[in-house]
């Protein structure tokens, strides 16, 4: 079974990264983190906060909508071809396929993530004071171990950039530790973005199982922007109408609290009570159970869908 699913997975990462649509969504994650240096170089001293609190909102803004974009098509892109027919044909079930297609997705985003927080907490690293030779002959190396590795191993090039993805944040993380805090922050919000990214791409995954692209990457953004608002509409004020305080409140225990993956940036900061990896690994059992739940509804409604 995890074969099986593996196999999904990385096929479906390979596809992925090959889209230039989502090439043109990790460019534009790569270019805000960035800008960030030039607003940075425009605050009062607060050039680090600055580059991190951008950073960290890249994270969570382009690896949501990387999760939207391919989770309304890449499903529907495997039905229009028919290529679906011939895999589930096999010794393979839909729960499987569609668990397969998830993880693939998750993965793809993960692997960008990543890059892009190496890229921030690089930059980070400039602004708190580390030496630009230093940190342009780390990055340089990193980028032409890569640049050797797949010219080396050209056919597994899309399996090589995972691990890369992985490695090139360790050196980028220790060049960072002059800005302590603000590391802390930018690790914290990456980890977070990912949490929110697994319950984007279910609730894809859970639509895109029996309807358009078009709709799928619509009703995911409806349920994106609810769960974002899901505490403001869960305590409207008394002086609304009564029939929206009630839509407001179904929706506040219904739709997952995004909000909780975007927490205040003293929390993130570890001047809060609570600790923030405390924090962190409460709000991963929540995106685990959310993830869960929406999953096994889409595999149900995918095993009833008719292919004719």
């Amino acid at each position: 079974m995890l074969v099986r699913i593996a196999t999904i997975a990385l096929n479906t990462y390979r596809e992925a990264v090959r889209a230039r649509l989502l090439l043109g969504v990790f460019a534009m994650g790569l270019a805000t983190a960035a800008y960030s240096v030039v607003i940075g170089a425009q605050s009062l001293n607060n050039d680090v906060r600055v580059v991190a609190d951008i950073g960290a909102a890249s994270f969570s803004f382009y690896g949501v909508l990387a999760a939207i974009v391919l989770g309304s098509t890449s499903l529907y892109r495997e039905l229009e071809h028919r290529t679906v027919f011939p895999i589930l044909s096999r010794p393979i079930r839909r729960w499987e396929y569609l668990l397969g297609k998830y993880a693939g997705i998750v993965l793809t985003v993960a692997v960008f993530v990543l890059v892009e927080m190496a890229t921030v907490l690089a930059l980070l690293s400039l602004e708190a004071g580390e030496r630009p030779l230093t940190v342009a002959a780390i990055v340089a190396a990193m980028i032409a171990v890569l640049g050797f590795v797949s010219w080396r191993a050209q056919r597994h090039r899309a399996w090589i950039l995972i691990g890369w993805a992985a490695a090139v944040v360790v050196p980028c993380w220790f060049l960072a530790r002059p800005a302590f805090e603000e590391r802390t922050l930018v690790t914290a919000s990456a980890v977070l973005a990912l949490l929110e990214v697994a319950i984007v791409a279910a609730v894809t995954m859970l639509f895109s199982a029996f309807s358009s692209p078009f709709l799928t990457a619509a009703c995911t953004a409806m349920i994106f922007i609810i769960g974002r608002s899901a505490d403001a509409l869960g305590h409207l004020p008394p002086t609304m109408w009564w029939f929206l305080r009630a839509g407001g409140h179904v929706a506040f225990r219904i739709v997952p609290n995004l909000q909780v993956y975007v927490p205040p940036r003293p929390l993130l900061m570890g001047e809060a009570p609570t600790p923030v990896w405390q924090y962190v690994g409460t709000a991963g059992l929540q995106a685990l159970a959310y993830s869960t739940a929406l999953l096994v509804v889409a595999a149900l409604v995918f095993r009833k869908r008719d292919f004719a």
